[in-house]
């Protein structure tokens, strides 16, 4: 599904309302199947090629919740489960179909994970300074879940990385390493401007 300015993060939740009769066809083929169907974001204006309009990595997502309306429309929240890249687009599906590969983050080097991990947690509690505590409790449980540094910028980027070129650059860096300081840069420019 191609989406303008739109980047779901593996571990994040989409809500989407499918409207459009491919859509609504690629959502029937998804829960007649595996229930899992991926999202990229749509750069320019849609073109016959989606290889041409179509960003290079997307997510793979799974339909936590589908409610079909009476009118055929659907209300759906999709789940992120995995960064993928976009081989080959397909001509022979009514709606963008593609072949796709995983890409596996990793983080360098593996001893430096915990420090990593609190310099995140740092960059998110100045930016929430000025919350009321509770509102800061609730997000900082949320981050606290991540066991990972890959996990922690994925989070991070899904609820707190509002610039779409931004979110898009950080799904597609493989290198958790390198995502830590433009999330970091990016949350206390954010400070910085409130």
């Amino acid at each position: 599904m191609l989406l303008p300015d739109c980047t779901l993060f593996p571990h994040g939740g989409l809500p989407l309302y499918i409207f459009e009769p491919r859509y609504r066809r690629m959502l029937e083929d998804a829960m007649e199947g595996s229930c899992f169907f991926a999202v990229t974001r749509l750069i320019g204006g849609e073109s016959p090629r989606p290889a041409d309009c179509s960003a290079p990595v997307g997510t793979i997502g799974l339909v936590r919740a589908s409610r079909e309306q009476n009118d055929g429309t659907s209300h759906l929240l999709l789940h992120g489960v995995m960064r993928v890249r976009f081989l080959h687009w397909h001509s022979d599906e009514p709606y963008p179909s593609a072949t796709i590969e995983p890409v596996l983050s990793r983080f360098q080097p593996e001893n430096q994970a915990q420090a990593a991990m609190l310099t995140l947690r740092g960059a998110v509690e100045d930016a929430i300074s000025d919350q009321p505590p509770l509102v800061r409790d609730g997000i900082l449980k949320l981050v606290d879940r991540a066991d990972s540094p890959e996990l922690m910028t994925d989070i991070i980027s899904q609820q707190f990385v509002h610039d779409p070129d931004l979110r898009q650059r950080l799904l597609e860096i493989d290198a958790v390493e390198q995502r830590i300081p433009l999330i970091c840069g990016y949350l206390e420019k954010a400070r910085e401007g409130s």
